[in-house]
């Protein structure tokens, strides 16, 4: 089980030093471990300000393109951007700061591996989606642990190629720390990324990654079994529902878990989303569509991996909604439905498509 699996990484001892040390030299080597959509586009913003930045990726036509032509970037922005890519078995040397934005089925390995290559006071810093930060604070250590949340989407559209699908004055970063209050270094990692877009310091930073679960396990969940932009899955009228029902079941599991959802970009997803009486239902149906209007032509990784004929992370994005319900007693239907879906749709049985609302009539009829 996940939790069982999450506790026993958590008491991995380590020989890592206990604190991170101070930096005395402003100059960091950064490292994106990861470059897909999101990682080329953030790792394209840090280069084009000056940072120090290596990306770093399996996929070796993506690479060679990279070098040859530059990060491009097209979307709601253009630009093209020289860049440092590599492969990993080429990385050389440590990295005083590594984000970590690979997808979380090999995350116990690569967090090992990525400890060979982090400087005496490096730490790494998790973009992944769901709850990553206990696994990979049980293998380098809770003070070198942070976590980042992003608020924009982002699409690979091939070799070299990224489409950035938010709108550029919405980029925003949710960052926190793990088990740690050194201000200097989460300080400095937050002056990185905003290179790029705002950055908000999370102290709350658990609740601020359960609000994020709470997007990708419904509109990008959706997205993916739908085949579809997560404003197309907004702008229908059934799968909207089940993005509601889905954000429930979220917003119930918090609850009983004792979890304070955190704002994302300033507003309140309980707020706008729970509901215990037909009025307050209706109004939250009401608002998916205008909630998610700035990151509408979003086509979320999920849904890239299955069209790639990859398997997807779903088992640490809605997966987790599941489990932490079964856990404190409150059921997950719809999440549960999702998670069955998705790997229906990684074995071949389905394929990504509206046709795909009809489980979802079936399982609730």
């Amino acid at each position: 089980m996940l939790l069982h699996g999450i506790a026993v990484l958590c008491t991995i001892s380590t020989k890592i030093a206990e604190e991170p040390l101070k930096r005395v030299n402003s100059i960091m080597r950064i490292a994106i471990y990861g470059a897909g959509s999101l990682g080329t586009i953030l790792g394209a913003y840090l280069s084009r300000h000056g940072l120090d930045v290596e990306l770093i990726t399996r996929n070796e036509r993506h690479v060679n393109r990279l070098n040859e032509n530059g990060a491009q970037i097209i979307g709601t922005v253009t630009m093209t951007v020289p860049v440092k890519v590599i492969l990993p078995e080429q990385m050389r040397g440590v990295y005083d700061l590594v984000f970590l934005m690979t997808k979380q089925i090999d995350n116990a390995n690569v967090a090992r591996n990525l400890v060979n290559f982090l400087a005496e006071d490096g730490v790494i810093c998790t973009f992944q989606n769901g709850l990553p930060e206990y696994l990979i604070s049980g293998i380098v250590g809770e003070k070198r642990t942070y976590g980042c949340t992003v608020a924009w989407g982002a699409t690979l559209l091939g070799d070299g190629v990224c489409k950035l699908t938010s709108d550029p004055d919405n980029l925003s970063f949710g960052l926190g720390s793990f088990g740690n209050t050194d201000n200097d270094t989460i300080n400095q990692i937050k002056s990185v990324l905003e290179h790029m877009g705002k950055v908000k310091i999370e102290t709350n930073f658990i609740g601020a990654r359960w609000s994020k679960l709470l997007t990708n396990s419904s509109f990008s969940a959706m997205s993916a079994i739908l085949g579809c932009t997560v404003g197309e899955v907004a702008g229908n009228r059934e799968s909207r529902l089940y993005v509601q029902r889905l954000i429930k079941e979220c917003i119930d599991v918090t609850k009983a878990a004792d979890i304070q959802m955190e704002p994302i970009q300033g507003k309140d997803p309980v707020k706008l989303f729970d509901y215990d009486n037909i009025i307050k239902e209706k109004i939250s149906n009401f608002i998916i569509p205008i909630a998610i209007r700035k990151h509408r032509l979003s086509r979320p990784s999920l849904l890239q991996d299955l069209e790639k004929g990859k398997k997807t992370e779903i088992d640490s994005i809605n997966g987790v909604v599941c489990e932490f319900g079964r856990k404190h007693g409150v059921p997950t239907p719809y999440n549960d439905l999702v998670v069955s879906i998705i790997h229906e749709i990684e074995q071949g049985e389905y394929k990504p498509g509206f046709e795909n609302l009809r489980l979802f009539k079936e399982a609730v009829n």
